[in-house]
């Protein structure tokens, strides 16, 4: 749902957001169905509280804009995972090449790997449509 031509701005708005909340976004990209982010959490942040306040502001931010005929919602769920300081540099490039990363696989197989590879077990009904 989320137009390509809106897609800089989105993120603008969603590092205010992380900013705001005393976190420091290191990497965004709004992909037209999902959106990865890595920031920097300030310790006192809670990350469902950080999730819960980029989705209620940016979602009320979208359409507040106009940008699409219904009512935006992002989805009810997220996935969260941490990262050692040698890793922060291709999270950020596994992030920032998204466009060219889900010509060859959807969001739905990319998060089934993520989950694989941190070991992390799950039941398919559970996972994002």
């Amino acid at each position: 749902m989320i137009h390509d031509a809106y897609r800089i701005l989105l993120e603008k708005y969603i590092c205010g957001i992380i900013s705001n909340n005393k976190s420091k976004p290191l990497a965004i990209y709004c992909n037209p169905d999902h959106t990865h982010i890595l920031i920097g959490f300030n310790p006192s942040v809670s990350i469902s509280d950080l999730a819960r306040d980029i989705k209620a502001s940016s979602s009320k931010w979208i359409n507040e804009q106009h940008w699409i005929s219904s009512q935006f919602n992002w989805q009810s769920g997220f996935g969260a995972f941490t990262y050692s300081k040698s890793q922060i540099d291709p999270v950020i490039k596994y992030i920032l090449n998204q466009k060219e990363h889900h010509k060859k696989s959807s969001f739905l197989e990319e998060y089934r790997v993520i989950l694989d590879k941190a070991g992390i077990k799950y039941e398919e009904k559970y996972l994002f449509n």
